[in-house]
């Protein structure tokens, strides 16, 4: 969680093993894109720096972040993808909507995950307003998407 004392940029280099021959897929709402296009971006250059193939990393978008869970288990269903990362971002309004869409998205990609056996990341955004969502976009607190991709990274070496 990012605070002002914890940045999500930075992490522990234990548990990273080679990712060379690892393929991810990322999977990225089209919903708050000037959000999620950043966590892409952070996501693509954390898992990049810490040895990925440009080649074994997949991109695929959905409408919002409700779809995320439904566009990982047709990744996470795919052999060769050995890990997904979902990215998205909703911010809270006047009505319960946000809630349940956190509560289905979270429990969804959590089930993908038991389902298959393999890391599927919940990179998703919960914040209050958008500049909140901005700061954790690449802002003042760093990027939810270098968090996803690590994490990724660390939970194949496991």
């Amino acid at each position: 969680m990012a605070s002002t004392q914890k940045n999500l940029s930075q992490h522990s280099e234990k548990n990273i093993q080679d990712i060379s021959g690892k393929k991810f897929a990322l999977i990225v709402s089209e919903w708050n894109e000037e959000v999620t296009e950043s966590l892409f971006q952070g996501a693509m250059e954390t898992l990049l720096k810490n040895g990925a193939i440009k080649g074994n990393i997949i991109r695929k978008n959905v409408p919002g972040s409700f779809e995320l869970t439904l566009g990982a288990q047709w990744m996470a269903q795919e052999e060769e993808i050995d890990a997904v990362i979902c990215l998205g971002c909703v911010i809270q309004g006047e009505t319960k909507h946000f809630d349940f869409i956190c509560d289905a998205v979270a429990n969804g990609i959590t089930n993908v995950g038991i389902k298959y056996n393999k890391p599927v990341i919940f990179g998703v955004l919960t914040p209050d307003n958008q500049k909140q969502a901005l700061d954790r976009a690449g802002g003042k607190h760093g990027n939810k998407g270098d968090e996803a991709a690590i994490t990724a990274v660390k939970m194949l070496g496991f």
